[in-house]
C-alpha cells in the first residue's frame, strides 16, 4: 500500500517518537511512504484565528504540492494538522471562486483532489484485514484511548467516526490484544495549543483526562496527536501541582502500541523519549520496555504514597 505522508513540523521536533513508530509500523504492515515534496507548516492551531486567507493558503499549499506528486490519499498523523488540511480542503471545494483566490494567493495549480486520512483511518483498513495475525507480544493492558478534539470535530466535515463516543482506536486496540476502558474523556479538550501561553489550563483540562484514566483503571493513556501527548505527558508536573498528587501512568501513541504488539524494539518505536516512564507493574515480555527497566516497577497510575 502507497500512501502519501504529510508529517508536520511536530513529527521532526516534539513528537519525533511519533515518526520514528509510524515509519516502523508501516514497514511491518506493507505501507509505503511518499513524503509530501518541499512541504511546509500548516499554519496548525494559530494561523486560522489570526487571517484566513493564510489560514487556507498554507494547507492548500500541502496539497498542491501532494496533488502534484500524484498523491491520491494523504495521511497526516497529527490531529491538528489533519484538521486543517481536511477543512481546507471541504472549503475550497464547495466554494470555486475561492479556491480561485487560494490559488493565486500560492501561485500553484489546485483542484484538491488528495483524499486527506488520520492514522486511524489508516489503520483501520489493517483491523479487518489481519492486523490481529500479525501481533507477535498482545498488548494485554487496560489502555484509555484519547481522541481528543480534532480527529472528530467538526463531524459534518469530517464525518469520521461518532463525535461523543468513537470507536476506531477502540477496535485497533482490541486487535492487537488491548483493553479499552469505558470512560466519559475520550473527546475532551486536553488544552491544545495553550500548553505554553496558559500551562495552567493545560494542567486543568488535562488533569482532568489523566485523572479520570487512572480512577478507572487505565495503565496507559493511548493518543494520536503530539498536542495532545505534549499536554498529557511533558505538562505532566504542571497536571500534578494543579492536582496535588502525582500520576505514573504513561501516555503511548497509537503507532507505538501497535510496533510493541507487532514485536518492534523499544528504541525503533521511540519509547525512551517520552517525560513520563513507560512503566507498567508487571512485564508482559523480556526484553520489552514495560517490564521497568530491571527495577521493581510501581503500579502505573499510582501516587507516590502507594509506592
Amino acid at each position: 500500500m502507497r500512501l502519501g505522508l504529510y508529517p508536520g513540523c511536530s513529527l521532526l521536533g516534539s513528537s519525533r517518537e511519533y515518526a520514528e513508530s509510524l515509519r516502523a509500523v508501516a514497514a511491518q504492515l506493507g505501507i509505503e511512504w511518499q513524503d509530501v515534496p518541499d512541504w511546509n507548516c500548516c499554519g496548525a492551531s494559530a494561523a486560522h484565528s489570526l487571517n484566513h486567507d493564510l489560514a487556507l493558503a498554507l494547507p492548500a499549499r500541502i496539497l498542491a504540492q501532494a496533488e502534484k506528486a500524484g498523491i491520491e490519499e494523504l495521511a497526516v498523523p497529527c490531529s491538528a494538522c489533519y484538521s486543517r488540511l481536511a477543512i481546507t480542503r471541504h472549503e475550497l471545494l464547495a466554494d470555486e471562486k475561492l479556491r480561485r483566490k487560494i490559488a493565486g494567493i500560492i501561485e500553484m495549480d489546485l483542484e484538491c483532489k488528495p483524499k486527506v486520512l488520520n492514522v486511524l483511518e489508516v489503520l483501520t483498513r489493517f483491523t479487518a484485514g489481519g492486523l490481529s495475525d500479525k501481533v507477535r507480544q498482545p498488548f494485554k493492558r487496560k489502555v484509555a484511548c484519547y481522541y481528543g478534539c480534532y480527529l472528530v470535530r467538526p463531524h459534518k466535515v469530517l464525518k469520521f467516526d461518532r463525535v461523543e463516543d468513537p470507536q476506531s482506536m477502540d477496535e485497533i486496540m482490541k486487535a492487537v490484544g488491548a483493553d479499552p476502558i469505558d470512560w466519559a474523556y475520550k473527546t475532551e479538550c486536553c488544552g491544545a495549543g495553550f500548553s505554553v501561553s496558559r500551562t495552567d489550563l493545560v494542567a486543568k483540562l488535562s488533569g482532568k483526562i489523566v485523572d479520570d484514566a487512572v480512577r478507572r483503571g487505565a495503565e496507559a493513556i493511548v493518543v494520536a496527536c503530539p498536542m495532545c501527548h505534549v499536554n498529557l505527558d511533558l505538562r505532566r508536573g504542571a497536571i500534578e501541582k494543579h492536582k496535588g498528587r502525582q500520576y505514573s501512568i504513561p501516555v503511548l501513541y497509537i503507532s507505538q502500541v501497535v510496533g510493541l504488539a507487532l514485536g518492534l524494539d523499544d528504541q525503533a518505536l521511540g519509547m525512551h523519549r517520552h517525560i513520563v516512564p513507560v512503566v507498567f507493574s508487571e512485564p508482559r515480555e523480556a526484553g520489552c520496555c514495560c517490564a521497568g527497566h530491571g527495577e521493581a516497577a510501581a503500579p502505573v497510575g499510582a501516587t507516590e504514597d502507594e509506592h
